[in-house]
């Protein structure tokens, strides 16, 4: 079986009718064509930890369309078509669940490494402070992008794939703006809270 082509494997297996039968077929497949799919899947998604999984879910795709594949094609042209679209499916899943969820219940303050230590504790200490500074400050993708980074631990290259990043800095660069803004927020609001404390003081 080893010595058959991809193309061959596939048409012995359309050839089948009965599941099992497929099977020893699709497995040599699997066995050829795995790690090249979870690299495929890695480079796609960017996230190396759910590229194993998403290999898998793709091979099942293939195995229950193998009816599907016409004769003449190129197998591997096939397999890429179906890894690409369920990589590409999946971040376009995990953006509606951003788009869809409430980015402040979600939130959990990270170590910006551009807000000063002493900024850090004290957002710590006020996560509404840090809700309402980023709906405050940042636009609607500077949000996203720092959520799906530093909340859902997306690789900068699948954020700027995820919501179609076109700039050449990529989600790089909101998050370098994002960054700035929130620190500009917080010292604002740092010097007001300044002014309300001494008010009540003289009182």
């Amino acid at each position: 079986m080893e010595r058959f082509t991809d193309e061959e494997l596939i048409e012995h297996c359309q050839a089948e009718v009965e599941p099992a039968a497929k099977e020893p077929f699709l497995n040599v497949l699997f066995q050829r064509y795995h790690a090249r799919v979870a690299s495929w899947c890695y480079h796609i998604s960017g996230d190396a930890n759910s590229a194993a999984d998403l290999a898998q879910e793709v091979f099942l795709k293939v195995f229950q369309g193998v009816g599907s594949f016409r004769q003449g094609s190129k197998f591997t042209t096939w397999l890429y078509s179906i890894t690409r679209n369920h990589c590409f499916d999946e971040l376009r899943s995990r953006r509606r669940q951003i788009d869809d969820s409430s980015m402040a219940e979600e939130m959990e303050v990270p170590d910006w490494g551009a807000i000063s230590a002493d900024t850090t504790i004290e957002l710590r200490q006020s996560r509404d402070l840090l809700q309402r500074l980023m709906r405050e400050s940042l636009d609607q993708t500077e949000a996203k992008v720092m959520t799906l980074h530093y909340v859902h631990e997306l690789s900068l290259q699948a954020v700027g794939r995820m919501l179609g990043l076109t700039n050449e800095s990529g989600a790089k660069a909101y998050i370098v703006s994002a960054r700035r803004k929130l620190k500009r927020a917080h010292e604002m609001w740092q010097s007001r809270n300044k002014v309300v404390k001494a008010g009540k003081n003289v009182e």
